[in-house]
């Protein structure tokens, strides 16, 4: 099996993913992740415990920030031949105000609402960290379960 491939609680867990922690140069979190995942998922080599949530989750809130539809992001990672280019493709996608500080807020703190507290203790639980305080959002929890938190 592949070094950045390994099973965990919930599935296939890939080791090689950016955090979600991890601004793009336009300043969005969570943005190259999201294109890493496309980068796997054209070769066929997104896990399907990863596939489920696959241009929805944060992929989705983010181009639901950015006012875009998923599939265009996908489209432009597809076609790019060089990181210049996919970066270009994207300013010319994205809106010209991208609210940076507003979607970067969002992912730090998804998962800390009252709403939302319930379904990220039931995914802490399916981890097996349903004791660990520290995991206080979504993306803490991306991080724990892909070895960047221990």
């Amino acid at each position: 099996m592949d070094n950045t491939i390994q099973e965990g609680p919930t599935g296939a867990i890939l080791r090689d993913l950016p955090s979600p922690y991890q601004p793009h140069p336009l300043g969005l979190l969570h943005l190259p992740r999201f294109i890493a995942k496309i980068r796997k998922y054209l070769k066929n080599e997104l896990p399907k415990s990863y596939q489920r949530n696959f241009t929805k989750g944060f992929d989705g809130f983010l181009c639901l920030h950015l006012e875009i539809n998923p599939q265009d992001v996908i489209e432009c990672v597809k076609n790019a031949v060089s990181e210049q280019e996919l970066d270009g493709q994207l300013k010319e996608l994205f809106p010209a105000e991208l609210n940076a500080h507003v979607w970067n807020r969002k992912v730090v703190q998804m998962g800390m609402s009252d709403m939302a507290f319930e379904k990220l203790e039931e995914v802490k639980s399916a981890l097996g960290a349903e004791k660990r305080s520290d995991l206080r959002s979504f993306a803490d929890v991306i991080e724990f379960d892909e070895g960047r938190i221990e």
